[in-house]
């Protein structure tokens, strides 16, 4: 895979999840809050840069600098549900 398209494919996805949030909060007003509770959580942060360093230490071998995008992503997924989680 094209290193500049795995990238533009894992900031779509960030993207796409945003407009998610956006959407609920006009639906349910004070949803974003809760959905992006985990940004104050530290347990939620150390998980996700563990994630993060894992997947874009082990994917730099096989993928090159592509795989920094995706270990963002992976990193940003699991702090957010983690952060969920503790706060739920």
């Amino acid at each position: 895979m094209d290193p500049s398209t795995s990238a533009t494919t894992a900031a779509i996805i960030v993207a796409a999840l945003v407009v998610r949030s956006a959407v609920l909060e006009i639906r349910q007003p004070g949803s974003a809050r809760r959905e992006w509770a985990w940004v104050t959580d530290k347990n939620a942060w150390a998980g996700g840069s563990l994630t993060a360093l894992v997947v874009g230490g082990l994917g730099w071998a096989r993928m090159g600098p592509s795989a920094l995008a995706w270990g963002l992503l992976a990193g940003l997924l699991v702090a957010h549900v983690s952060g969920r989680r503790s706060a739920g």
